[in-house]
């Protein structure tokens, strides 16, 4: 299955960024420990686009700005059908697995926390998401962006077919 990654260019666009998780990280050495913090965060402009980004530093406040710049670096376009997606789909990265299904309008963002950050991200309001296996919150964010760059709407369907779309909904 051949799947096209979207990318989007940052310049004019009002992104929003949500921090998924911010770890402490000990380095020992022979004069003793070092810390430093990791952070792991989503930017989307909750209208089809979303990026997550790491950022490594010895401050928190660091860590964060250097995981949105590099989360602008790495922005995908999400097809969206009335406010969910086009249809249910799964997803693996690691030991991460992901399933989110498409959901009636007023059912909300069903999600655990991580898959929840890149989902309301992305401006999906109806979605019904289950997390199996690992709940690293780095594995989950990639899973769940992989998971959104296989989604196909109805007409990138119809135009890698070579059909109208009428012909892919009446079969």
């Amino acid at each position: 299955m051949s799947t096209s990654i979207r990318k989007v260019k940052t310049s004019d666009l009002e992104l929003k960024d949500r921090l998924v998780a911010i770890k402490r990280v000990t380095k020992v050495t022979k004069g003793g420990r070092t810390f430093s913090f990791s952070a792991i965060v989503v930017v989307g402009d909750e209208n089809g686009i979303v990026g997550y980004g790491l950022g490594k530093a010895n401050e928190v406040t660091t860590a964060i700005a250097k995981g949105v710049e590099d989360a602008k670096k790495n922005l995908i376009k999400v097809p969206i059908y009335k406010g969910t997606i086009p249809h249910e789909q799964v997803s693996k990265f690691g030991g991460a697995n992901v399933f989110i299904k498409p959901a009636s309008h007023g059912t909300g963002v069903k999600a655990g926390g991580a898959m929840r950050a890149v989902l309301e991200s992305v401006g999906i309001t109806d979605v019904l998401a289950k997390s199996k296996g690992s709940s690293n919150p780095h594995n989950l964010v990639k899973a769940t962006i992989k998971a959104l760059t296989e989604l196909r709407d109805v007409k990138t369907i119809a135009q890698h077919r070579g059909v109208s779309i009428q012909k892919i909904f009446n079969g």
